[in-house]
């Protein structure tokens, strides 16, 4: 376990409006003063956000001066389209990938030349090297397409051997899974730091239809609690806030290597947790050479 201050990042996804437009990089700039480790940008089913991924890559690292770290799946992509994407974050000098095998969309007949993640990290490294510091995902509640348990912490031992250098969980409620998973990952001999995905709790309706589709699961007290809430939005927003807060203590106490939080694009939710938890000033006093030993220490 690192005795290094812990990371924090946060994911949003590109815009589809000019209003959503202005709201991301409202956001963007308002947590850019927590001094993250970075930001993340999805890429969508089957590549099918890719020129937005890339522009909101370029426009948030022109923006905010944060490092940028752009999603990219495999799934429905050529072999060719990926090292071209490739090339082109290494020309920009963006210095981290999030790469992931991603979701087939609904009527795509092709689902590209490469099945799993761990094709996309060897890819990675055979056109760029170490050039790449590359982020894979990781499932302590077991992903909804998984054979087992064990079958998810094989496939992240495959990204781990292919060359990754940590993972970022899907979001979860139950920090028991994250504990349980690691100690399954380390009997597999995987040592790359795995940093839990936090989902702030704000709103219901998405919360559940988001969870349903990725298998994480909302204990039955936790959804019980906020069904019973009705449209009472503060009572919603003040119980999520406390739920998420408990959990995040938990995990930094039980020794997680940082704190990925999925921001929605939206700033109220992350801004007051980030708050509660004291992160802006444990960030702003983290100084420069230590984040640097961070980064050391997840590439050994």
């Amino acid at each position: 376990m690192t005795t290094l201050p812990l990371t924090i990042s946060f994911e949003f996804f590109p815009p589809k409006s000019p209003q959503g437009a202005e709201q991301l990089y409202m956001t963007a700039s308002a947590l850019a003063l927590y001094r993250p480790d970075f930001f993340s940008v999805t890429f969508g089913a089957g590549g099918s956000t890719r020129k937005g991924t890339l522009d909101t890559v370029t426009v948030l690292k022109e923006l905010t001066g944060i490092p940028v770290a752009p999603h990219l799946s495999c799934i429905g992509s050529t072999r060719e389209e990926l090292i071209e994407t490739i090339r082109y974050y290494k020309a920009i000098a963006v210095k981290r990938i999030i790469a992931l095998r991603g979701d087939r969309p609904s009527g795509m007949g092709n689902a590209g030349e490469f099945k799993y993640a761990s094709e996309l990290v060897s890819l990675i490294r055979e056109e760029t090297g170490d050039y790449f510091y590359i982020e894979v995902a990781a499932y302590p509640e077991i992903h909804p397409q998984a054979k087992s348990a064990m079958d998810d912490v094989l496939n992240l031992r495959r990204k781990f051997e292919a060359g990754a250098n940590s993972a970022i969980t899907q979001y979860f409620f139950n920090p028991d899974a994250y504990f349980y998973f690691l100690d399954e990952c380390a009997n597999q001999g995987i040592s790359i730091p795995i940093v839990p995905g936090i989902m702030p709790i704000s709103q219901v309706s998405s919360l559940v239809r988001f969870s349903d589709v990725c298998g994480a699961e909302i204990p039955r007290w936790i959804r019980k609690r906020l069904e019973s809430y009705g449209d009472d939005t503060a009572s919603i927003k003040q119980f999520g806030l406390e739920v998420v807060y408990d959990l995040c203590q938990r995990l930094m106490m039980g020794g997680a290597p940082g704190l990925h939080f999925y921001t929605l694009n939206k700033l109220e939710a992350t801004q007051a947790l980030l708050d509660l938890l004291n992160l802006k000033q444990m960030m702003q006093q983290k100084p420069t050479e230590v984040v640097e030993l961070v980064k050391m220490d997840k590439r050994e």
